[in-house]
């Protein structure tokens, strides 16, 4: 049998980040995933799934991610259910991660959020500096068909 979930997208607030009795680091996220399709009006719409990580990947998620940041999620779908203070049972799904990648740097973010305009000329001059850079290097590259690995 197989439980895995492969998610990409943008956190909806910054990780909250707990510890248990026992000293465990455990956060708990939403990521907004697009879905891949346009709705009746030409929207984009999302889901907003729950995810939980523990240990360290759980530190360095709260440390260096924040709203609004792009990550990659591995893990598995997971159930459980709880009675409320009303003594109502409630039940939860979440994907319980266990890798996250980051994709986008909680500074770069910052940045996009603050003046886009200024966040899109730092790309392109930081691409421009890349490209510059690359040029000086070396000697091209004689590669034949058979190198290449597809």
């Amino acid at each position: 049998m197989l439980n895995r979930s492969v998610l990409t997208g943008r956190l909806t607030k910054d990780p909250d980040l707990r510890y248990t009795n026992n000293g465990v680091a455990v956060a708990n996220f939403t990521i907004a995933v697009n879905r891949p399709f346009q709705n009746q009006n030409g929207e984009q719409e999302a889901d907003f799934i729950n995810c939980v990580i523990w240990r360290k990947p759980a530190e360095n998620l709260a440390q260096y991610m924040g709203k609004g940041s792009m990550v990659g999620v591995d893990g598995r779908i997971q159930t459980r259910s709880y009675d409320n203070q009303e003594g109502k049972r409630i039940f939860i799904t979440e994907v319980v991660a266990e890798s996250v990648q980051f994709l986008e740097t909680k500074q770069s973010n910052q940045n996009q959020g603050n003046n886009p305009q200024q966040s899109k000329q730092n790309t392109q001059s930081q691409s421009e500096s890349s490209k510059q850079s690359l040029e000086d290097v070396g000697e091209p590259v004689d590669l034949q068909d058979d190198d290449l690995p597809f």
